[in-house]
């Protein structure tokens, strides 16, 4: 069977452009009137002609075709994860309306899955985990639900319920998904060498070094390469990083290690690394945090995204926004260390993976903000999370 890994935030990275998905998440999604009905106009870009393609498959008399359906909303979410433009993951929603009002009993469990994939996507957890639990409870064998359940889990800081999750992936699925899945919560407890060796036996098996595996090799990689970040190990990490960058194209990918390259104080190298990245939000993030760096007064990034803010700030959606990538803007761009923090504890409230509570930590002791280092440290006892770059901080 095919199982897709998933990540949690920086994998779903989209800043502005979320809001106004987000803001209508607990709303009744709304639904053209007909299929001829323009509800809007989405940007071009690479891919985007064959994903409309295949969302006119699932229209007529294929709207209730379960597998026209999750192939056009697999389509759509690509384009969204590629290009940084939410409008596209309500187009990945829209391909499945044909099920939108129905009972989960009726709706096929591929179609509960890409739903919660979705959900995901826009950071509605809540209904993610409701539609995964509802496909399981069919389908109990669907290794790529257990999947997307444990690294929803995880990202919310429920690491004995992500752990059961990447069990019940490991049975039900290829073993490899259900280890590595075993190996980042280790690593996020602090038990580092316990997940390198596991991420190090999968990298070596022979099984996994054809080319069309290329893929598995390069998340065990990223997912190493984040373990030695967590283990306070810079260089392990950069080398884990170096080896994964040259086994395919991965949005995710190239954000981590951007965040990494910051972090170590090599902002020059952050440009040459994004280069051909689509200019979303979280892209034009990092850029700007690099120029801000190097040349504090200027930057085509740090203007472009100062714009896009501003503008969804007009708009009634605006103020929900996407609250990590708006810390790390008000942080790291416009050193606006309050502001920050405000943002930063807005968003562990709803998910609580590595990159947030760094986040937190570093608003925090730049606002020196003593109630937000009181509710760091509640938070990594409730979670059990262990990381040595906040430790550092100190």
């Amino acid at each position: 069977m095919s199982v897709q890994p998933l990540r949690g935030g920086r994998t779903l990275a989209l800043a502005l452009a979320l809001a106004a998905v987000v803001a209508s998440a607990g709303a009744a999604p709304r639904q053209p009137s007909s299929d001829e009905q323009v509800v809007e106009t989405l940007p071009g870009g690479p891919g985007a002609t064959e994903a409309r393609r295949r969302l006119r498959a699932g229209r007529g008399a294929n709207a209730a075709d379960p597998k026209v359906a999750v192939e056009a909303a697999s389509a759509y979410l690509g384009l969204a994860r590629t290009q940084g433009d939410a409008r596209y993951a309500g187009q990945a929603l829209a391909a499945l309306r044909h099920w939108a009002n129905l009972p989960p009993d009726q709706t096929p469990p591929e179609v509960l899955v890409m739903r919660a994939t979705v959900q995901q996507f826009i950071h509605d957890f809540d209904g993610a985990e409701a539609s995964l639990k509802a496909a399981l409870a069919r389908q109990p064998g669907n290794a790529q639900a257990w999947l997307t359940l444990a690294t929803i889990r995880r990202v919310r800081g429920r690491l004995a319920e992500s752990d059961a999750a990447c069990q019940a992936t490991g049975r039900t699925g290829p073993a490899v998904y259900g280890i590595a899945c075993l190996a980042e919560n280790a690593a996020l407890r602090g038990r580092h060498d316990e997940a390198r060796a596991s991420l190090r036996t999968l990298l070596q098996e022979p099984a996994l070094r054809g080319a069309a595996q290329a893929g598995l090799r390069q998340w065990l990689w990223t997912t190493l390469a984040e373990v030695e970040e967590l283990a306070g190990r810079p260089a392990d990490a950069d080398a884990a990083y170096r080896e994964a960058l040259p086994l395919g194209e991965d949005g995710y990918l190239r954000l981590a290690y951007a965040d990494f390259l910051l972090q170590q104080g090599r902002a020059a190298e952050v440009a040459l690394l994004l280069a051909a990245e689509p200019r979303s939000d979280a892209v034009l993030l990092r850029l700007a945090i690099a120029e801000t760096r190097s040349a504090p007064r200027n930057g085509s990034s740090r203007e472009e995204l100062t714009r896009r803010f501003d503008a969804a700030a007009q708009r009634p959606e605006g103020a929900v926004g996407h609250a990590r990538e708006q810390a790390m803007f008000a942080l790291d761009v416009q050193g606006d260390a309050r502001q920050a923090v405000a943002l930063a504890r807005q968003n562990v409230a709803l998910q609580r993976e590595p990159i947030d509570l760094l986040l937190l930590a570093r608003a925090a002791m730049a606002a020196k903000d003593d109630i937000a280092l009181a509710e760091l440290r509640r938070l990594r006892d409730e979670t059990g999370m262990k990381d040595a770059r906040i430790d550092a901080l100190r």
